[in-house]
Order: structure tokens, then C-alpha cells, then sequence
């Protein structure tokens, strides 16, 4: 029995001191919060998608606490809102966002592009595009086994008859689809803009008709019809520019093959479709 009092009263004398060592660890290592930080935090979406330039929220609401020069509308994710939110929380100024929708620039889907071999391996398109750089006889176009879906946050893109599509209405323009795409066909777009070239193949026309039916040819039809000059061929693919770009249409409705989309991109935020002068 007293080997067993003895023993409690060593563990109860251990326990103890084990206490007062916390409490002096939590009393002179203690390292002060901002009070800053848990309110700018609190405006951020959580996405830790790094659109704003640092890892994740964490980061970029750290930066705004310390005084970092950074501006307040870099959570493409979280929009006006978030950043109406920042501008109450740190006492700065309201900046708009610049909101962002992500688009696929390759129309090849099974239908229309036409495949050099059969893929049996990993269901991911940085592993296929190791192998002949893909299954697709286009090596530039989308590989189809959606990695960018796997890494959408929420749930904004999928793959359809082997070819990636984006619900505009659910992208929050985070750009995880565009980091992860190994062949870099997706890309962030203003989502105000209302054209995109719906193809990344760069080869002569002659070669990419034998791969797919609606990639871009460079006849360069699109580039004389325009009524702004704002397309142009170069590499043999069809490139807008957004400056000039009056949302006319009209390069869609000459295109021979079908590789330019116009269409309505405005994303999750639904801002006011603006209109060019």
C-alpha cells in the first residue's frame, strides 16, 4: 500500500510541476496578436487560392496588419464585397476589384479532335502529357482528364466529352485551374469581356485541320473582317486585344471553323455587364 501512495504522490509532485512550467511558458513566451489581424481575416473568403499573391489568406491578411503597402482588391475570389470589407477593417480606401472568370482556350472535344492513341495510365493530365504529351493528336490543346477539376474550389469546372468547360456563373476567378492545366489552355479573363479564341494550336493550318475541326487555321478571315483591328494572327492563332475590342461579334460569326466564342463570361460576382465606348 505504500508503494502505491508513493507512487500517486510522485506523479501528482510531476503533474505539478509540469503545470507551473506551462503556466510560466504561456506567461513569458506568449507572442502578442495584432489586434488587427482576426478582423481583416475575418473579411477574407478563406479560399487560400493565392490569387492575391501570397500562399493563402492568412498571408495576405498578416501583410495588411502589419501596413503592408499592398492593395485592398487583391481577393479576386471575394470581389467588391471582400474589399468593401477590407476598406472598413484597415481604414483605407475602397479600390474595386477587378473580377476574373477563367476560360478554355481549346474547343477540342471528343467529337471534334481526333486521338493518336489509347491512354491507359494515371487519370491525370500532367501524367498523360509525359506520354507523347498526350492522347490527343493536338499536343496543345486540352488533355481532358481534369486535373483542373479535381482542384476547382468550388466546383466550377468540369469535363465534358473530354474537353474542360467552366460554369461562369460559379467561378470565383482564383486561378487554381490555371496553375494546374499542364498544357496551359485555361486562363483568367476579365469577366466583362465578352470574345475569346476557343483554341491554342500554333501550327500551320493544314496540320491542325488533320487534328481537330475547330481548331484555329490562321486564315486570318477574323483579322481582315474586324471592324476594329482588335484580332490579329500571330503564330498562326487568332489573338484579341481587349483595348480594342468593341464587342461587335462579328469574329465569331466569320469564323470558318468555329474557334472564337462570344458569349456572356461574368462570373459568380455578376457585375454589370459594362459596355465599351
Amino acid at each position: 500500500m505504500t508503494a502505491i501512495l508513493n507512487a500517486v504522490w510522485v506523479l501528482a509532485a510531476i503533474g505539478a510541476v509540469c503545470a507551473v512550467l506551462l503556466v510560466l511558458a504561456a506567461k513569458f513566451m506568449n507572442v502578442p496578436v495584432d489586434e488587427k489581424f482576426p478582423k481583416i481575416r475575418e473579411c477574407l473568403p478563406g479560399a487560400n487560392c493565392g490569387a492575391c499573391g501570397y500562399a493563402g489568406c492568412d498571408g495576405y491578411a498578416t501583410a495588411l496588419a502589419e501596413g503592408s503597402e499592398d492593395k485592398i482588391n487583391k481577393c479576386v475570389a471575394g470581389g467588391d464585397a471582400v474589399a468593401k470589407a477590407l476598406a472598413a477593417a484597415t481604414g483605407a480606401a475602397f479600390e474595386d476589384v477587378v473580377e476574373m472568370v477563367a476560360v478554355v482556350h481549346c474547343s477540342g472535344d471528343c467529337q471534334t479532335v481526333k486521338n493518336k492513341l489509347e491512354y491507359q495510365g494515371l487519370s491525370s493530365c500532367a501524367a498523360a502529357k509525359l506520354l507523347y504529351g498526350g492522347m490527343s493528336a493536338c499536343v496543345f490543346g486540352c488533355i481532358g482528364l481534369g486535373d483542373c477539376e479535381a482542384v476547382c474550389p468550388e466546383g466550377a469546372i468540369h469535363v465534358v466529352d473530354g474537353l474542360a468547360r467552366v460554369n461562369y456563373k460559379a467561378c470565383i476567378g482564383c486561378g487554381m485551374c490555371v496553375r494546374t492545366c499542364p498544357n496551359k489552355v485555361i486562363d483568367l479573363m476579365p469577366d466583362v469581356e465578352r470574345v475569346i479564341v476557343g483554341c491554342s494550336n500554333r501550327e500551320k493550318g493544314a496540320n491542325t485541320r488533320k487534328e481537330c475541326e475547330k481548331g484555329c487555321i490562321g486564315c486570318k478571315k477574323c483579322e481582315r473582317e474586324c471592324p476594329a483591328g482588335a484580332i490579329r494572327v500571330v503564330d498562326n492563332l487568332s489573338q484579341i486585344d481587349y483595348d480594342k475590342c468593341i464587342d461587335c461579334g462579328h469574329c465569331q460569326d466569320v469564323c470558318p471553323v468555329g474557334c472564337v466564342h462570344f458569349r456572356d463570361f461574368r462570373g459568380a460576382h455578376n457585375a454589370p455587364l459594362a459596355k465599351k465606348a
